[in-house]
């Protein structure tokens, strides 16, 4: 198996472990807050979103951060939302494939951005219900803060 395979099925096993038993809206709340407390901890301006079934449960736009990281959460969440993996996974894959989003789907990149920083919300038993977004790092920085601190919650809710 190549580097870029392996990096991929990491990718997909990060999907496999970061799935919750329940996601209430506090808990929206608690992870959005977490997010924002990692990015500060790291002097890095981001944009936080977070989204069940449509419904913004939390969002917050870091000082340093402009209209654009909006624009570029938008379009993260409709890769998450059309393909059922994170943005960057999405981005990796066209990658390996040597191809654009519009060469392989026939979908405009102004409307969809397989850039990582979108990771789907994920109840176990149940599917995906949203997603999870941070725009204003590096894209593998921004997949990063996400999966990190994202692991920790579903590490305190196995443990209950």
């Amino acid at each position: 198996m190549s580097s870029a395979e392996n990096v991929l099925q990491d990718l997909l096993q990060q999907e496999e472990e970061i799935q919750f038993s329940r996601f209430p809206n506090e808990l929206a709340l608690e992870i959005g807050l977490a997010l924002l407390q990692e990015a500060r901890t790291h002097s890095k301006p981001v944009a936080i979103d977070i989204t069940r079934n449509g419904l913004q449960l939390f969002h917050f736009a870091m000082e340093g951060t402009a209209i654009d990281n909006g624009e570029w959460i938008r379009r993260k969440n409709n890769v998450v939302n059309r393909f059922g993996h994170s943005s960057f996974f999405v981005g990796r894959s066209l990658k390996n494939a040597d191809k654009t989003i519009e060469e392989k789907y026939l979908i405009s990149s102004q409307e969809y951005a397989a850039h990582g920083g979108a990771f789907p919300l994920i109840i176990r038993g149940v599917g995906i219900v949203g997603t999870v977004t941070v725009s204003g790092l590096p894209q593998q920085e921004d997949h990063e803060l996400v999966v990190g601190v994202l692991r920790q919650f579903v590490a305190r809710q196995e443990q209950k």
